[in-house]
């Protein structure tokens, strides 16, 4: 044997007389175990926050782990408890186990979800609750009473803002805020809103939003009460609203007509989710880094960016250019070129832009691309189109959509979304109805999908309008 192979030899040997060693001092001790279970050996409080971003019953259940998590979640995990059927699946069985819950954890509090509960004490119950010196140091509530009351719902009750200087988050719902007390309220670490179905007065939310001096998202949805909101909050990052409430509950309601923004220096996203038609006025008149904007519908009577005001989906005055819109989602009554083009005029640096129509027959989209009077957006900028509720049977669409496949000379993708089925005779008439051949981008990708349309978006994704679910059908043609 060599000097070289001898010495690989012996050091394979020691490397294995190494782990017999390690195998013996751990057996029959555990203590074998206990150098794989990294975890267990951080601090309480730690674990006690990774514990508290569990759901309620998972929590729970670390107790069982081992001697070491026993006592964690009821001593350094803040609680985190969600009481909705995940916790337990009968209403009564429910409530007593939260109010077991609450009497044996001695706090703090992460988060408190009661999204909605059927009871008929349901008011002082909760209120008891919201008592809890469990829930002391609160930072995330989720609160509601459900529509069954109405029109005569409950009142928020006021036990909720002893959490005002601790929460960071909160979402309420189906209930009547109490006006006269908005004006003292403050939450200085509040950064995350959401009012549900929340009957208050304009002053009252006007006032509620001034005591939120580093809110940075904003969700209204069918808010009754205010017709006027002025949104004037240099931190916002997200606002997103729905005007629309359920009226056959509440009875010739006061709803949202307009909506100013005028100092919001953070504002990247404003989504709007309604359909229909003049529902509401949207003025910005500073949101210097926008970056996310839609769903732009005929249900927005006026739209004012700056100088540039549309009218429904018709461009009025095209006078101001906002160069920071990145993600452009629109929503008419028939593929609407014109309008369209007008949006991009305004709008240049659109990367990505999402386009759902309500067909009507019978609209012209047949439209050149003059090179005299250039759109920016088309020639530099736009990389993604998705198309919704496209047939491809009418030359209206087809129109529509070739217009882009001619003209964007950077598209990497577009996506056609159809409800019909696309059997091989209706892709080669595709083919030659949008003309891939002659597509502007060599690099361009075209996918037809069957699936129905999103009808929600999240709030606070990084692009609430991208499609991650499952898809029933898809195709491509590369050409």
């Amino acid at each position: 044997m060599d000097a070289a192979s001898a010495s690989s030899t012996a050091a394979k040997r020691r490397r294995s007389d190494r782990i017999k060693s390690q195998k013996a001092r751990g057996s029959g001790s555990g203590e074998g175990e206990d150098n794989l279970d990294l975890i267990s050996r951080l601090p309480d409080a730690v674990l006690g926050t990774i514990i508290s971003f569990l759901p309620t019953k998972d929590g729970a259940r670390t107790q069982s782990v081992s001697r070491r998590w026993r006592p964690l979640w009821r001593g350094s995990a803040p609680l985190n408890l969600q009481v909705d059927r995940s916790l337990i699946g009968k209403d009564r069985r429910r409530i007593a186990l939260v109010s077991k819950i609450l009497s044996d954890h001695p706090g703090p509090a992460r988060r408190f979800a009661v999204p909605s509960i059927r009871l008929r004490d349901r008011y002082a119950r909760i209120d008891g609750w919201l008592r809890s010196q469990a829930l002391t140091g609160l930072r995330e509530i989720e609160l509601g009473y459900g529509f069954e009351e109405w029109p005569r719902p409950y009142q928020l009750p006021p036990s909720v803002f002893r959490f005002a200087p601790t929460l960071c988050a909160a979402t309420i719902s189906s209930c009547k805020f109490p006006n006269q007390m908005a004006p003292s309220l403050n939450f200085p670490l509040l950064k995350q809103l959401t009012l549900r179905g929340v009957i208050m007065s304009e002053d009252a939310l006007h006032s509620l939003l001034s005591g939120c001096p580093v809110l940075e998202s904003l969700f209204l949805n069918g808010i009754v009460g205010v017709g006027s909101l002025r949104i004037s909050a240099p931190t916002i990052r997200n606002i997103g609203f729905r005007v629309r409430c359920n009226q056959d509950i509440v009875q010739n309601p006061t709803l949202l007509q307009e909506l100013i923004i005028e100092n919001a220096t953070s504002l990247q996203r404003l989504l709007h989710y309604d359909q229909g038609i003049g529902l509401v006025t949207i003025r910005v008149m500073q949101a210097p880094i926008l970056e996310i904007l839609g769903i732009l519908s005929p249900s927005i009577s006026k739209l004012v960016l700056g100088t540039t005001v549309f009218q429904g989906m018709s461009a009025i005055s095209l006078t101001t250019s906002i160069h920071t819109v990145k993600v452009l989602v629109l929503q008419s009554l028939g593929f609407n070129l014109d309008s369209v083009v007008d949006f991009l005029k305004c709008l240049p640096c659109v990367e990505k832009l999402y386009i759902t129509s309500f067909v009507l027959q019978g609209m012209k989209n047949a439209r050149s691309y003059n090179p005299l009077d250039p759109i920016a957006c088309l020639d530099l900028h736009l990389k993604k189109v998705v198309i919704n509720n496209y047939r491809g049977w009418w030359s209206y669409d087809a129109d529509f959509a070739t217009f882009f496949v001619l003209n964007a000379k950077v598209l990497r993708e577009m996506i056609f979304i159809t409800s019909d089925n696309c059997d091989d005779k209706w892709m080669a008439k595709q083919h030659r109805r949008l003309q891939l051949n002659n597509k502007a981008s060599p690099g361009a990708l075209f996918t037809f999908e069957r699936r129905c349309p999103v009808p929600t978006f999240p709030f606070l994704k990084a692009d609430p309008f991208e499609w991650s679910g499952p898809r029933e059908w898809q195709d491509e043609l590369h050409y």
